[in-house]
């Protein structure tokens, strides 16, 4: 997981979601329910870049990516990016490495 803590960053990497999408990751240091969604992202086997953004550190990034991409922000968020669009996300315990990996072959 690459972690993103920039407007540069983000803007770059969004930018890219036309060639390459991706995932991202938002999620909370002292939250349960991101830990939770944490672990089983560490499990999921994908071919597409797994990004993370921390949400009590990265609070510009992450009120940007949810103007940018017209999702209402929760913590844990997954999303997958395509083309510039949100184009699937589950937050809290719905992020489950299954669910994900059906999303990825849907999606990705």
């Amino acid at each position: 997981m690459i972690r993103i803590n920039t407007i540069e960053a983000w803007h770059h990497l969004l930018a890219q979601s036309s060639k390459q999408p991706f995932l991202l990751f938002k999620y909370s240091m002292t939250c349960f329910s991101s830990i939770t969604a944490n672990k089983e992202l560490r499990k999921l086997k994908t071919n597409l870049p797994i990004y993370t953004v921390i949400v009590q550190t990265e609070r510009t990034v992450s009120n940007l990516i949810e103007s940018d991409l017209d999702v209402k922000h929760e913590s844990p968020q997954l999303l997958i990016i395509k083309n510039k669009k949100a184009v699937w996300q589950a937050t809290h315990y719905h992020i489950k490495r299954k669910l994900v990996d059906e999303a990825v072959q849907l999606y990705g």
